[in-house]
């Protein structure tokens, strides 16, 4: 199932090194408390390379996701994490801002941030520059993305997305 879109996110998986967590994105304020409490723990656990929040309830509108997106960002600035962690975003609804989706007709490259539920995912902004140093032509990581998607088809990445939602979570 995995199509390596993140051609550095297999290596952590298989070591280990994600911490999963969900969170009730109803409240803004725990909410962005968790956000944090996620930056204290990977400053604190060097054995954790990244953390996956996944947001529900309370995050299911892609803009209301979009806004306590803004607010996490924004609080990690103020809170000296900036340059620091990365804060990435996934949603079921993800539209990019040029994205060729018209009404009735998505654009399968929008598949690149979409996930079966709303995620936050912290990244180090030191292992990432080490791994985009190591990639040739990083900046190209996206288009080839896009271009991967759009020659699979949208009935193709709803068809994965929607088995990825059916799995049972691993313990």
């Amino acid at each position: 199932m995995a199509q390596d879109l993140c051609p550095f996110a297999a290596a952590e998986f298989e070591r280990e090194r994600i911490r999963y967590r969900q969170l009730d994105a109803a409240d803004d304020a725990t909410l962005l408390m968790a956000v944090i409490e996620e930056c204290e723990h990977l400053e604190q656990h060097q054995n954790t390379e990244t953390t996956l929040l996944v947001l529900t309830p309370g995050a299911e509108d892609f803009f209301t996701f979009l806004d306590k997106l803004d607010m996490a960002e924004r609080l990690m600035i103020s809170e000296g994490y900036e340059g620091v962690y990365q804060l990435a975003s996934f949603h079921p609804d993800y539209l990019f801002g040029d994205s060729q989706a018209t009404p009735g007709h998505e654009d399968a490259a929008d598949y690149t941030n979409r996930s079966p539920f709303p995620l936050f995912h912290l990244l180090r902004e030191t292992s990432l520059e080490a791994a985009l140093a190591r990639f040739p032509h990083p900046e190209r990581i996206p288009e080839r993305n896009q271009a991967h998607l759009r020659q699979q088809g949208v009935a193709w990445c709803r068809q994965i997305q929607d088995a990825i939602a059916s799995e049972p979570p691993s313990s």
